[in-house]
């Protein structure tokens, strides 16, 4: 992998490492591949900037294998990826047989939340909205008022226990005094890493449940490109699934990489704070621009295909993208 310097970064989506980087050692165990992309990630988050937290598991031996663990039990605001953490709660519902993705409600106009999503451009409301338009919604396009329609089907003290009985102790969001709402509250990187792995291994949800998710997730022809999936074509986007959060100076982006037949090879969580330019939330932030690189490195670092089952066919979803 080619290196930039700084200025490079900021102009093309590159960053330098010069071959100056006194990285961490990667565990004695850890696969080739891995301490190369550990000795990558180090150069490209540094020469970014922010405080970095995260959690890279490489699945291509069928197990978890560490090759990036920096601060990966840091407690932090999760933002828009915390929207994860509400689809694994409100489809635990659903496959309890609790809550149904052809039930519906009512878009009003006093509950649209403004930032991220489509819904709040609307000219006229009263739309009957599904639990299936409101999970493709969130998490598609982090619409910020289906988070708020959720919690008509689900509540955010519901979410908590929901999230404690599949054995989260950090996930939480924090529901308001009195009401069914919450706030997206915080999370772990390691435990956004096992959500992801769990979810991509089918051992999280019913299977329907995680193809349904998992659709979601991978769709690349409409949605946040910016990071991980900047320097791809279509058909290689297709097979990342994946969220961003961003919120004040925190950018985040966790995910999925899957080998071209659907199997996951890789879970990746970046979380950051203190990042440059906290009021960029554009490509060109330092740390949305390492995200980029990181992308591309792990395409071009895995490229085998992985000995775990998949639930998903990437080259459907980027066939059905263009």
């Amino acid at each position: 992998m080619r290196f930039f310097d700084r200025r490079t970064l900021l102009a093309s989506s590159a960053i330098a490492a010069g071959g100056l980087l006194a990285a961490r050692p990667a565990a004695a165990d850890t696969p080739v591949a891995g301490k190369a992309f550990d000795v990558e990630f180090q150069g490209v988050s540094r020469l970014a900037g922010g405080r970095w937290h995260c959690l890279v598991t490489d699945l291509s031996s069928g197990t978890r294998v560490p090759v990036v663990d920096q601060d990966a039990d840091f407690l932090m605001e999760g933002a828009s990826v915390q929207k994860l953490a509400v689809m694994t709660a409100v489809l635990a519902e659903v496959d309890a047989g609790r809550v149904r993705l052809t039930d519906t409600t009512t878009l009003d106009a006093d509950i649209v939340a403004q930032g991220s999503g489509i819904f709040l451009n609307q000219a006229a409301f009263g739309d009957r909205l599904t639990v299936a338009n409101l999970l493709t919604a969130m998490v598609q396009v982090s619409d910020n008022t289906a988070v708020r329609l959720l919690s008509r089907f689900v509540s955010g003290e519901r979410i908590n226990e929901i999230l404690d009985g599949l054995g989260f102790v950090h996930t939480r969001v924090e529901p308001l005094p009195g009401q069914q709402r919450f706030y997206l509250g915080f999370t772990t990187p390691r435990e956004n890493n096992d959500l992801l792995y769990r979810l991509a291994t089918g051992t999280l949800l019913s299977p329907e449940s995680t193809r349904a998710a998992l659709r979601i997730l991978t769709w690349s022809a409409i949605g946040y490109t910016d990071g991980i999936r900047r320097n791809m074509s279509s058909d290689e986007r297709s097979r990342f699934g994946g969220k961003h959060g961003a919120s004040e100076d925190r950018r985040h982006e966790t995910g999925v990489m899957f080998d071209e037949n659907g199997g996951p090879l890789v879970v990746y969580s970046f979380f950051t704070d203190q990042a440059p330019e906290p009021g960029n939330y554009g490509a060109t932030n330092p740390v949305v621009q390492a995200h980029a690189v990181l992308g591309r490195l792990m395409l071009d670092t895995y490229d085998g295909l992985s000995p775990l089952r998949g639930f998903i066919n990437p080259k459907d979803t980027a066939a059905a993208g263009r």
